[in-house]
């Protein structure tokens, strides 16, 4: 594979709306407020209808131009169901309304679930809302850092929204459980609570740190997701592991739709409740404002961000990595890692991930796992690193 592979811009497939800019919960490690940025403070608690119907003319215009046949509207916040029913609602029927028949809109909730109801459940089920749930694997896990304001945990709470997800007539709804990962937790436990939710899809997150607060070194977090890795891959599991899945694509020689794994285009875009439109809210870790873009519904289009000088280099894929990162023999399929991870103060983003032993290490394990598997198999070959 060529280190060199660059990317033209692209249109948009993912654009998440901050219908709520609260939460119910106070989770201990949380990038929006428990990071550098604290923008949160300034923003209405609840997008208003003319925002909402300001975002859906603004995504179809983009969708008009770039024609791309699906794209992701992911209701965020803060937790999204603080926002109503009605306004979540109104939102997917202004998305649809204006994008019109030719692209398909894919609507997703992220929530952490404590909301969910039979009730609720049917109006999202209405309403064609997909529904994602954020857990971090059984009570004394989730517990340790998903809790309420006043200390209580999460668990039951989000266990009971669960359930009523999972084991009646709205099960078609749910689309997977984000966790994000904490090395206090076995990882086989925490694997193996989240897969009897039998989720289509796990994303097992690292922590979102930079290299002015790095992660422990021995590349721990590797070895937690090697073990979960082996669990998985010998399993006959239905539940996809996104990290894991996308890992063994690129090796395999396919490209990314994330720039987590493989620098592929930026593909997705932030909408504040106000109308701000900015970068990675996980942007928010770095320093105060740094997803800030200066750009606003009411007088920017989504190609307008796209042509930002910042997005404009980081649709640059590799050819956009620090020195260090290109000539890496793992590049093209880590891609640098996430790029919040990259920042370092004094030389911001032109740094290796703050992850990089973590990901070298697990690439290898995955690598080494699959090659040896299909090499068994006699049924592909796996390109060279190199």
């Amino acid at each position: 594979m060529s280190a060199q592979r660059s990317w033209t811009a692209t249109g948009l497939r993912q654009f998440v709306l901050k219908m709520h800019s609260r939460c119910n919960l106070a989770c201990t490690y949380c990038y929006i407020y428990e990071g550098a940025d604290q923008s949160w403070r300034e923003k209405p608690a609840t997008m208003s209808p003319d925002v909402v119907d300001l975002a859906a003319r603004r995504i179809a215009e983009h969708v008009a131009i770039h024609r791309p046949p699906w794209i992701e509207v992911v209701l965020h916040g803060g937790e999204p169901l603080l926002a109503g029913l009605g306004v979540l609602r109104r939102t997917a029927e202004s998305v649809r309304t204006a994008v019109g028949a030719a692209t398909v809109v894919r609507v997703i909730v992220q929530t952490n679930g404590v909301l969910l109801t039979e009730e609720l459940l049917a109006g999202l089920d209405e309403a064609g809302i997909l529904v994602a749930v954020s857990l971090d694997g059984g009570a004394p896990d989730n517990d340790r850092r998903r809790v309420f304001r006043d200390g209580r945990g999460s668990h039951d709470a989000a266990a009971a929204g669960l359930r009523a997800l999972t084991t009646g007539r709205h099960r078609h709804l749910f689309v997977g459980i984000l966790s994000v990962i904490d090395l206090e937790s076995d990882p086989l436990a925490v694997y193996e609570a989240l897969a009897a939710w039998d989720p289509p899809m796990l994303d097992l997150l690292l922590p979102h740190r930079t290299w002015e607060d790095p992660p422990p070194p021995g590349a721990r977090y590797a070895a937690w997701l090697s073990e979960v890795f082996d669990r998985w891959y010998h399993s006959d599991s239905g539940t996809g592991v996104r990290v894991f899945d996308e890992i063994i694509a690129v090796l395999l020689g396919a490209r990314t739709g994330t720039t987590a794994i493989g620098a592929g285009p930026v593909q997705h875009v932030t909408v504040e409740s106000d109308g701000t439109i900015e970068a990675d809210d996980i942007l928010k870790i770095a320093y105060p404002r740094a997803p800030v873009t200066g750009l606003h519904l009411d007088r920017h289009s989504f190609d307008d961000y796209l042509a930002a000088p910042e997005m404009r280099e980081r649709q640059k894929g590799i050819a956009a990595l620090c020195d260090e990162c290109r000539v890496c023999p793992i590049v093209e399929v880590c891609g640098g890692g996430t790029y919040p991870h990259r920042y370092r103060p004094g030389s911001g983003f032109q740094n290796p991930s703050a992850y990089c032993d973590d990901l070298k290490r697990l690439i290898g394990h995955i690598r080494t796992t699959v090659v040896a598997d299909t090499r068994t198999a006699q049924d592909r070959d796996i390109p060279a690193l190199s």
